[in-house]
């Protein structure tokens, strides 16, 4: 697996590779590339990938931290959704005889299905990928909903998205998505990555952010759609209280008040506190006791 070339991710091939292919940069799919070799070997020991492991990488590029991860991974799937990148891909990878390029959009993508035919089942599955700013929500959310057991989920993305991925109660991050994300996994920021090493440079800093699937969720809701519901209707106002949002989710009508104030009272939760207060457990316990009164 040799490879005389300068590093895909140096700045004298990232160009070369750009002039050679003709490329530009295309906004629409969120294409910075970067050129930071430390860096990208950080992110590959951040999800601490060795040889035990098959790796699925969203985005490839033209292949900088392919490379790495194709250095230290048994096989590397990368899903990749602009054409023009595929014969890039091909040349720029193929001294690593471990790597399968796919042109799929993940949002798409059978993942079940692709990791049987490219995986041989026996190695541990990580998802290691640098995201596109502007759908890093949805690939998330995505990758935490489709039916694959991932060892980790190691993902670079804009620095105040991590940030709220990763917030605590009490923390002006602290929202929905914090709540989505931390009910399946443990989410730690690993370290931030400066707009100054991309090509080109965006005009914010990005974060390296580690996702680990908990061994056990600490509660688990009577009704989990329910749960996920709630949990957005009280975010949905952040400066309002759990009481006004929770009745602009159920309703104002006396009966459906009367519910509220039980099942408050049930979970032992005031009525004046604000969702931002909430940790897990305790939105689980008022999902449940919200279930118990038959709201919808």
């Amino acid at each position: 697996m040799s490879n005389e070339l300068p590093e895909i991710a140096s700045k004298a091939r990232t160009r070369a590779i750009m002039e050679t292919y003709g490329l530009t940069f295309k906004k629409s799919l969120g294409q910075n590339f970067l050129t930071d070799l430390n860096i990208l070997k950080k992110i590959v020991a951040a999800a601490e990938v060795g040889e035990e492991d098959d790796v699925i990488e969203i985005g490839p590029g033209i292949g900088a931290l392919t490379e790495q991860l194709a250095k230290s991974a048994h096989q590397v799937m990368a899903l990749e959704i602009d054409s023009r990148l595929i014969p890039v891909l091909s040349e720029t990878l193929s001294p690593y005889d471990n790597v399968k390029i796919v042109e799929q959009d993940v949002l798409k993508a059978d993942l079940k299905e692709l990791i049987a035919q490219n995986f041989d089942g026996r190695h541990k599955i990580k998802l290691v990928a640098n995201l596109p700013y502007y759908i890093t929500t949805p690939i998330v959310m995505h990758l935490l909903e489709v039916d694959v057991d991932f060892e980790t989920i190691v993902v670079m993305m804009q620095k105040e998205v991590a940030d709220r991925l990763a917030a605590q109660p009490g923390t002006k991050d602290y929202g929905s998505l914090s709540v989505a994300v931390q009910y399946e996994m443990d989410a730690k920021i690993a370290f931030i990555v400066p707009k100054t090493v991309f090509m080109p440079q965006p005009k914010v800093d990005s974060a390296i952010i580690a996702l680990n699937r908990k061994d056990e969720k600490p509660n688990v809701p009577v009704d989990e759609p329910f749960f996920k519901k709630m949990v957005k209707g009280i975010f949905l106002h952040r400066r309002k209280s759990l009481w006004n949002n929770l009745q602009g989710l159920y309703g104002k009508d006396p009966s459906t008040k009367e519910k509220i104030e039980h099942a408050l009272k049930n979970a032992e939760i005031e009525k004046s506190v604000r969702a931002e207060r909430l940790s897990i457990s305790q939105m689980v316990r008022l999902a449940d006791n919200l279930f118990a009164e038959k709201l919808n």
